[in-house]
């Protein structure tokens, strides 16, 4: 009898930790609704609707140079490092005004994504802000970060 009260007593505050938790993830454009995150070992994915929503996300911000009309961002992070790549999309590419011509990186991507093509980061002929190699091909934009940490 004692074990059974105690089994419902224990369900009853997880149902009610979950509400309370849940409660705050309804509201219309919040960020919880604009970020899915996946994590597979040391390496985090995001998804952002906008970069002005991923500039905000103080986890995994986007970086500074990213316009905030930028769509349909899509990028992973070591999270035991520095590398990342990046993929957006952009309707006018002259607004990556934080770019300059560069070579390209040469130092090739240890992650991968789905929308990342392989050796993308070879391609890459702009430094935009201090690190990130970019290549922009039409609307789409892909953006690749080094490692700088040495990793086991």
């Amino acid at each position: 009898m004692i074990h059974s009260k105690t089994a419902r007593c224990a369900a009853a505050l997880v149902i009610g930790v979950a509400a309370v938790a849940l409660a705050g993830c309804g509201s219309t454009g919040s960020l919880s609704q604009s970020i899915q995150q996946k994590l597979n070992g040391h390496v985090e994915t995001v998804d952002y609707a906008t970069g002005a929503i991923g500039k905000s996300n103080q986890n995994a911000r986007l970086p500074s140079w990213v316009p905030d009309q930028a769509s349909s961002v899509s990028e992973a992070i070591r999270t035991t490092g520095s590398e990342r790549i990046l993929r957006f999309a952009l309707s006018d590419p002259k607004t990556l005004t934080a770019c300059r011509p560069a070579s390209a990186s040469r130092t090739k991507a240890t992650l991968t994504a789905s929308w990342w093509p392989s050796g993308q980061e070879s391609k890459t002929d702009q430094l935009c802000g201090t690190d990130w190699y970019v290549l922009v091909q039409a609307t789409a934009v892909y953006a690749y970060r080094p490692e700088t940490l040495p990793q086991p």
